[in-house]
């Protein structure tokens, strides 16, 4: 037999090779999108004439929608098939682009955008599980690896490539030019996508679903009004309570069910809460950083959008050179030794960011910051692995779920504090008027010297980020312990 050919759950044989390229392919065109409106924002105000709060929402509805879609995606992907699953979900994609490049008005605009969110948000999780369900424990490091290009390597291109896009042609074509590659997608996932996943046909539980959303979407829309509004908005803290209230009423009602909607037993496994925890806390240190550096090149440096992608695009590169080879490594070494030199190396290089003034060499800053990237290349994906290694092969879509879940709201606190640290101590440092009416000059360099002053208490926060993920890494077992599961869980 063609060591290319697997099994699926009917026993028919099919190529392992073609179907993971179809998914990586779609998937890394899905998960493109969460930062492919980055730079386009400008351009979207003056062609619909809305304010930046408006347009704001194009990546806040998003994100909701995405993260609510997520923890559904554990039933989902339980319930249906994983082939008709990965085709709804490119065709719920692909109708929510034509949306968006077709949209005469800002809101039907938003209504794309949401539309895509629902496809991304299940795209992800299936992509995850699915790798883990067809490569057996021994393999699983190098096609997560693989996976980790998509999850790495396509938000870290989206401001680069949206830059390049809005800078030679119309913010349309940032959506039309993903539609044919979509629609090819589809056409090979019809032939060539199978269902790999064996279902357990779980009972619906409408009050989960309802707990989860408002959870969920509270939560994650309390943490991305911060940086609009600040911690002591009375919407930011009614928000964020409500929703840490609907998520703790969630937990306990999937304790209680026979049949979990969402089986947060995996928090069993000690080894799979440390890698949930670390694999949360390193995304916070990624995604706060990708925040904070454009703003920094941006806003010290004077140059544009476009360029500031460009800069961090080397280290975008070496992150998705390196995934593959760390998945590989991880398969032999395990994940303790990887993630404690990732970790290191990740807070080695942060730290010289919290120096950095407006006359720091640019190859310097994209130098070390391609080495971060290279450090969180080490730990991302060999952590996640090591986690769903620890469940029994039942629990993989609820892990995955809850994984991808922690990620994202790990992703939207660490911003939130980032941002909110940088806007605080740089409004904290800036001087009176009085300085603007009778030395503008001096107005001027104090301003830069207060905005820097405000990039480094945020860099000395992602520093703590990364120490801390440098400390639970020693946690990490290399070969972590099988969870197993008493009678009576699911």
């Amino acid at each position: 037999m063609n060591k290319n050919k697997a099994v699926d759950i009917e026993g028919k044989e099919y190529n392992r090779t073609v179907l993971v390229g179809v998914l990586l392919i779609g998937t890394f065109c899905t998960v493109l999108n969460q930062t492919l409106l980055t730079t386009a924002f400008p351009a979207l105000m003056k062609s619909f004439d809305i304010t930046a709060s408006d347009v704001q929402w194009l990546t806040t509805g998003f994100l909701l929608v995405n993260g609510i879609m997520i923890p559904i995606s554990a039933w989902l992907i339980n319930k249906f098939s994983s082939r008709n699953l990965y085709l709804f979900s490119m065709i719920v994609f692909l109708a929510g682009t034509i949306i968006c490049y077709t949209a005469p008005t800002f809101s039907m605009l938003l209504i794309g955008r949401l539309v895509q969110a629902c496809g991304v948000g299940l795209s992800m999780p299936l992509l995850q599980t699915i790798m883990l369900t067809i490569f057996p424990p021994e393999r699983r490091g190098a096609a997560m690896g693989m996976a980790g290009i998509v999850i790495g390597l396509a938000p870290a291109l989206g401001p680069t490539l949206s830059g390049w896009i809005i800078d030679h042609y119309s913010w349309r074509d940032l959506f039309g030019m993903v539609i044919p590659i979509i629609i090819l997608v589809i056409i090979l996932a019809f032939f060539y996508m199978r269902t790999v996943i064996p279902l357990s046909n779980p009972k619906i539980d409408i009050l989960s679903i309802i707990m989860s959303s408002i959870g969920f979407g509270s939560l994650l829309y309390g943490f991305s009004s911060v940086g609009n509004k600040g911690w002591a908005s009375l919407e930011v803290l009614l928000t964020i309570s409500i929703g840490i209230l609907f998520i703790v009423l969630f937990a306990l009602r999937q304790l209680k069910l026979e049949e979990p909607f969402l089986n947060i037993r995996v928090f069993q496994s000690k080894d799979f809460a440390i890698a949930a925890v670390l694999s949360g806390v390193t995304n916070m240190a990624l995604i706060g950083a990708e925040m904070v550096v454009p703003l920094y090149i941006q806003n010290i440096r004077g140059e544009s959008a476009f360029h500031s992608g460009l800069m961090l695009l080397p280290g975008a590169v070496v992150m998705g050179i390196m995934m593959p080879i760390t998945g590989a490594i991880f398969d032999r070494k395990g994940a303790k030794k990887l993630a404690t030199t990732g970790m290191f190396i990740l807070t080695a290089a942060t730290i010289p960011f919290a120096f950095l003034t407006e006359t720091t060499p640019v190859p310097l800053i994209m130098v070390l910051y391609a080495i971060r990237m290279f450090g969180i290349s080490m730990v991302m994906m060999p952590v996640t692995t090591s986690g769903m290694n620890a469940l029994p092969n039942e629990l993989i879509t609820h892990g995955s779920a809850v994984n991808n879940t922690f990620r994202q709201v790990a992703s939207s606190i660490g911003t939130a504090i980032l941002i909110s640290v940088l806007s605080n101590v740089t409004k904290s440092n800036m001087p009176s008027e009085t300085v603007l009416k009778e030395t503008p000059l001096a107005f001027k360099e104090e301003a830069v010297h207060a905005t820097l002053s405000g990039y480094h208490a945020a860099f000395y926060v992602a520093i703590l980020f990364s120490l801390l993920g440098f400390g639970i890494a020693f946690l990490l077992k290399n070969k972590p312990q099988k969870l197993t599961l008493e009678k009576g869980d699911n």
